[in-house]
């Protein structure tokens, strides 16, 4: 079967996934209070499982997995925290679905832009498909999402661009988590799709980063 063909024939499975991916997101989001605080905490103990794998795949002696396992507790924890504050009643789900949306407009501009256009490759040892056409596109995506989500403002315009670099990292730090472990998916938990840190490794970095400058901004004090 060549991979075009294997791509279609998953097709259905994949968007299955994602189906009920969305509609248990969804439903958590918007039930609030306990729903989603256990609904955050499934995901972040799921990442955290395949973060274990990958890490146990490299890293070498009792020190260097410890401070895997502590960065990871430390990466994923503030990310979750950030998405139980953020949904917390003071804001209302509003935060988390501009987030969300950002995240996937990010990702489904950066795939059409680089389909399209192709050309130079960002870091091809890391990961093959990424090019700077499809940066181009992910950061007009957030752009657009961005403004049209927050009263037509262009300063949120503006913080575009940066969002889509930070989750492009984010991309990229799994990818090359991945290619260390020898691995291709982070997991099998999610049909079509690999691993739940396949699927939020932008959205973890994104909201890693909006958790430290709501700590710098002084929001939580």
């Amino acid at each position: 079967m060549t991979e075009a063909s294997a791509t279609k024939s998953d097709l259905p499975v994949r968007t299955l996934s994602a189906v009920v991916m969305i509609a248990l997101a969804g439903a958590a989001l918007w039930l609030g209070g306990a729903v989603w605080a256990a609904f955050v905490a499934l995901i972040a103990a799921g990442v955290l499982v395949e973060w274990s794998r990958l890490a146990l795949g490299f890293a070498k002696g009792p020190v260097a997995i410890f401070l895997w396992h502590l960065g990871g507790l430390a990466y994923v924890g503030l990310a979750c925290f950030t998405l139980l504050v953020l949904r917390s009643p003071f804001f209302g789900p509003l935060p988390v679905l501009v987030i969300l949306g950002t995240v996937v407009a990010i990702d489904v501009w950066a795939y059409f832009f680089g389909r399209r256009f192709g050309g130079a490759k960002i870091a091809p040892a890391i990961s093959p498909s990424k090019t700077w056409s499809g940066l181009v596109g992910a950061m007009l995506g957030a752009a657009l999402v961005l403004y049209f989500t927050r009263g037509h403002d262009w300063r949120w315009a503006l913080a575009g661009p940066p969002v889509a670099i930070v989750a492009q990292a984010g991309d990229f730090f799994e990818s090359w988590m991945k290619r260390r472990a020898g691995v291709k998916d982070s997991g099998r938990l999610i049909p079509g799709h690999g691993g739940l840190f396949d699927r939020v490794d932008g959205l973890l970095a994104v909201l890693a980063a909006v958790g430290l400058v709501m700590f710098a901004g002084g929001f939580l004090r």
